[in-house]
């Protein structure tokens, strides 16, 4: 058997990480793209905000409170793209693995920002941060993506 041989089977085995990662790329560019084009993205996000300060996690309250809410524009401009850049890395799998965790940073925040429990059946949150965790931590880049065709050139991309 061949290296190419084995790579081909290789990817072939790893086929449902590529399905994750791809679906997963997919949500989020499409949400990014849909708060980049509705242009009120920023009043929702800090409307929303304010009316959930106080199921959100203590601590995370003041942050909400004094630094996201005054700057509304400036966070739903990094939300909005953020989700359009997490998507499209992960689509065509480049740097992979850092999208998947500064996007499951991302998420995190969303999360705490909501205050749900883990546990709580209207918590999609959590879901996609344990998504996110182990499509960073599989190395999901390694199967018919950018990385893998770039790693042996950028070491850090492995």
């Amino acid at each position: 058997m061949s290296f190419d041989d084995f790579q081909t089977v290789k990817t072939l085995r790893n086929w449902p990480i590529l399905l994750l990662r791809v679906y997963t790329g997919v949500f989020f560019a499409y949400y990014g793209f849909r708060k980049i084009v509705s242009g009120s993205f920023a009043d929702g996000m800090a409307g929303f905000l304010s009316s959930r300060a106080e199921d959100s996690v203590g601590w995370y309250r003041m942050v909400v409170e004094a630094v996201i809410v005054p700057m509304q524009g400036l966070f739903a401009f990094l939300v909005a793209y953020g989700e359009l850049a997490l998507g499209m890395a992960l689509i065509i799998g480049l740097a992979t693995r850092y999208a998947a965790f500064a996007g499951a940073f991302m998420v995190l925040n969303f999360w705490l920002a909501k205050g749900q429990g883990v546990l709580d059946s209207q918590n999609h949150d959590v879901i996609w941060f344990v998504i996110l965790i182990v499509l960073g931590g599989l190395h999901a880049g390694r199967v018919l993506s950018v990385d893998q065709k770039l790693v042996k050139r950028f070491r850090f991309l492995a």
